[in-house]
């Protein structure tokens, strides 16, 4: 029979392992973003199931990988949107999303306005701020019915 301290210490173990793969996955999204990445892909990359991923992903950051891919896509699109030399739907295809349906639809529901009206708005709100401050001014605030993408080390 195992001694409690050492079921503990690998349960301890476990979780910061798991923790680094999410990590992992985190930096892979950020990194891959414009890139076709699904669930299963990300997954596979971890070492993990996608279910066993899609769980601890919510529980450490508030939200599912698929969440926090959109968003970043999103404020990608929102800084591509800032630029106005492209399209919405070119501007859709360049962060990776197939659909563009799907694309403003998102974008709608984290930003609060169609991606051609926020481009409208954001030219008049931007106009002579500095593209650093832009970007802070601009991002997207998730709706009230979502948690914010904060790690819990419980």
């Amino acid at each position: 029979m195992c001694h409690p301290s050492w079921s503990r210490a690998l349960t301890t173990a476990h979780h910061l392992s798991d923790l680094a793969r999410l990590r992992r996955v985190r930096d892979r999204i950020d990194r891959e973003y414009a890139r076709p990445l699904d669930v299963e892909a990300l997954a596979r990359g971890a070492h993990m199931s996608a279910g066993h991923l899609s769980r601890e992903f919510r529980r450490a950051y508030g939200e599912s990988p698929y969440a926090y891919l959109m968003t970043r896509r999103i404020e990608r699109a929102m800084a591509l949107l800032r630029r106005a030399d492209l399209s919405v739907t070119e501007v859709c295809f360049a962060v990776g999303c197939s659909s563009l349906g799907t694309f403003s639809t998102r974008f709608t529901e984290l930003v609060g306005v169609p991606p051609s009206v926020y481009r409208r708005e954001a030219a008049r709100a931007a106009a002579g701020l500095p593209s650093c401050v832009a970007k802070q001014v601009t991002r997207p605030i998730r709706r009230p019915a979502a948690r914010a993408a904060v790690p819990q080390l419980t």
